[in-house]
């Protein structure tokens, strides 16, 4: 049986309702548009609640927006800057996918199909509704005969599909979960990168953060290992809002508290500390999926670089106590995450790699001895692996090996890694 995969456009695919944004384009010079924004929002909110019924919202806000073909053009080149980034660096998954992923949207294939084509996604899988113009290209109104614009309308949509297979479901609405008490879909997914519905997401099988994460759960290709919005990132101290929220933007889970609790030792991944935040020796050495630490100060005293060394957490601190660093180190912390780049860091090598795509980046962080690069090439060739770029720099006592391959490979090879003697962290990084 196939797997097929109905993915919702507004606040899922791309990250903001395109009604929304049509109506700030057409209304710019309209002399009431805030309040005519404010509606046409209050009307989008209750229909993805379940407070109002679809084919009210929609025709409320269609007749609100006074919309040409013109309008239009100018929203698909806003909304192709807005789709959300989890699915922006997923096009691979939907080039191997074309024919089971499907866009399924109350929205209107107007604006739809020209921001999602790119994707690999076949103009026959996008089901949407349609506007209706007048002969000045006006936007008068839309095809009701099309169930889309209907209360259900999913629901009466893939009944009408019959498709052949598991289907699963992400969205953001109240439309989108409507499939799962259909009882139509195998599991839904409520979609949270964006917005998040209290009243959706508590009804979903699965809360999803990201596409990263959806991909992540059914173990489907991705183009990062691990979603980053299971990487917990504990803020430490006195930092400026700007920090967290550099991080929380590029995905990572974030908390912020005044001290390192016990609690959080076993599982923190990340952690940017404060000026003058003094880690405790034990918490550090038992913090064993912590990869790295940004210090917004003088790490000298406040870090037991020793430790960081012996477990292979990166460290970028802020020695000459410069202003910007509270933007500059946690773009270092997440570079080093999402690229595995060095660059700056205070105890590692600097190293600034080159992205790729469509392979995978394996790093390995080792004891600075002699032979071990040996070991690591042997474990390649043993398995047959071609590799596409190989780095390696060392500092101290401390190596690092970067190895880029493009073809699949067997578990066993990570394993194996893993155990060549003097490893002290590996990671795939996609």
């Amino acid at each position: 049986m196939n797997n097929y995969y109905i993915i919702d456009f507004d606040s899922t695919f791309t990250q903001v309702e395109a009604l929304d944004e049509l109506a700030r384009i057409s209304l710019a010079n309209h002399p009431a548009r805030e309040l005519i924004y404010e509606e046409i929002e209050r009307l989008t909110n209750l229909s993805m609640n379940g407070q109002l019924s679809f084919r009210e919202s929609l025709a409320g806000r269609v007749k609100l927006l006074e919309a040409n073909r013109e309008h239009l053009r100018k929203l698909v080149t806003v909304l192709k800057k807005k789709v959300s980034p989890s699915f922006l660096r997923n096009r691979e998954f939907f080039r191997k996918h074309s024919d089971s992923v499907m866009i399924v949207s109350g929205g209107f294939k107007e604006f739809i199909v020209p921001v999602v084509s790119p994707y690999h996604i076949k103009p026959e899988n996008i089901y949407a509704n349609t506007f209706i113009f007048d002969e000045q290209d006006n936007i008068i109104g839309y095809d009701e005969s099309n169930p889309l614009s209907e209360e259900g309308g999913k629901v009466k949509l893939l009944k009408q599909l019959q498709l052949p297979g598991m289907i699963y479901g992400i969205g953001d609405g109240y439309s989108d979960f409507q499939l799962k008490e259909s009882g139509l879909i195998e599991r839904f997914f409520a979609f949270t990168e964006n917005i998040e519905r209290k009243s959706v997401s508590e009804k979903a099988d699965h809360i999803t953060p990201s596409f990263d994460e959806f991909l992540y759960v059914n173990d489907l290709p991705r183009a990062i290992s691990y979603p980053k919005n299971r990487i917990l990132c504990l803020i430490v101290g006195d930092v400026p809002e700007i920090a967290p929220h550099i991080l929380k933007r590029d995905g990572f889970s974030i908390r912020v508290k005044q001290t390192f609790e016990e609690k959080y030792v076993k599982d923190v991944g990340m952690m940017l500390l404060g000026k003058d935040v003094k880690l405790d020796d034990g918490q550090l050495a038992r913090a064993d999926k912590l990869k790295t630490i940004g210090y917004l100060g003088d790490s000298k005293y406040g870090v037991n670089r020793d430790i960081c060394n012996d477990k292979g957490i990166v460290l970028f601190d802020d020695k000459k106590d410069k202003k910007r660093n509270c933007e500059f180190i946690p773009r270092r912390m997440a570079d080093f995450i999402n690229n595995g780049d060095t660059y700056m860091s205070r105890n590692f090598p600097n190293l600034i790699l080159p992205k790729v795509e469509r392979a995978h980046r394996l790093l390995h962080i080792h004891r600075n001895v002699p032979g071990i690069m040996a070991q690591i090439n042997k474990v390649f060739a043993e398995n047959e692996i071609n590799i596409v770029a190989q780095f390696l720099m060392t500092k101290g006592n401390i190596g690092y090996a970067v190895t880029d391959v493009n073809i699949e490979y067997d578990n066993r090879l990570l394993k194996q890694l893993r155990q060549i003697e003097n490893t002290v962290k590996f990671r795939v990084l996609y």
